[in-house]
């Protein structure tokens, strides 16, 4: 199976990948995990992406192609990957089809969780305040100000990747504000509808 999943920061993209790794045991590929990764080992490129991240901006195209592109030919993707929050941009989403391409790849799907914004600053929120009671470590961008700069920035630069793909008729909207068992089950429908 290889997925790409769409929506807005704060749709629940990581809790679904989660659950179709469990289910279909094929690796979740985050952007966002691999630059805090690099960041947390202080490569270069995750020096070069901290400052833009804790600033709640984008990483550019170059460095987010380069990781996608060294991972895909990771041994663990032979049997396919869950992309989440990747393509961020249209143009992002054309590397990723001329990487596939490259490879003798193609997607099996590609999942749009649609949600209400003006619920994902709550969710937020509710997120920062369960990994704080866990004792778990909050991310820098995680604070209401950079949370609105990156939802503007989705905007932007993302929302016409949904458009991109409906275009390309591989688009499938999920009903990200169901319940998250609801949305799994949807989710799962699409997938087999793929099929």
């Amino acid at each position: 199976m290889r997925l790409v999943l769409l929506g807005p920061p704060g749709a629940g993209k990581g809790t679904q990948a989660a659950r179709l790794v469990e289910k279909h045991g094929v690796p979740q590929l985050s952007t966002g995990d691999m630059l805090r990764a690099a960041v947390a080992a202080k490569t270069p490129i995750g020096l070069r992406a901290k400052e833009i991240m804790d600033a709640g901006a984008l990483v550019p195209d170059e460095v987010v192609i380069g990781l996608i592109d060294e991972r895909l030919g990771a041994s663990d993707c032979a049997s396919g990957f869950i992309l989440d929050g990747f393509p961020r941009t249209v143009a992002q989403a054309e590397a990723l089809q001329e990487l596939l391409v490259r490879r003798g790849l193609s997607l099996d799907a590609v999942l749009e969780l649609a949600v209400d914004e003006g619920a994902l600053v709550d969710r937020m929120r509710k997120r920062v305040d369960e990994t704080r009671a866990a004792g778990g470590a909050v991310r820098a961008d995680d604070n209401p100000e950079s949370f609105k700069t990156r939802l503007e920035a989705y905007r932007a630069q993302t929302a016409p990747v949904s458009a991109h793909y409906a275009k390309r008729s591989e688009l499938t909207r999920i009903d990200g504000m169901a319940p998250i068992e609801d949305v799994t089950a949807e989710i799962d429908r699409a997938l087999s509808d793929a099929d």
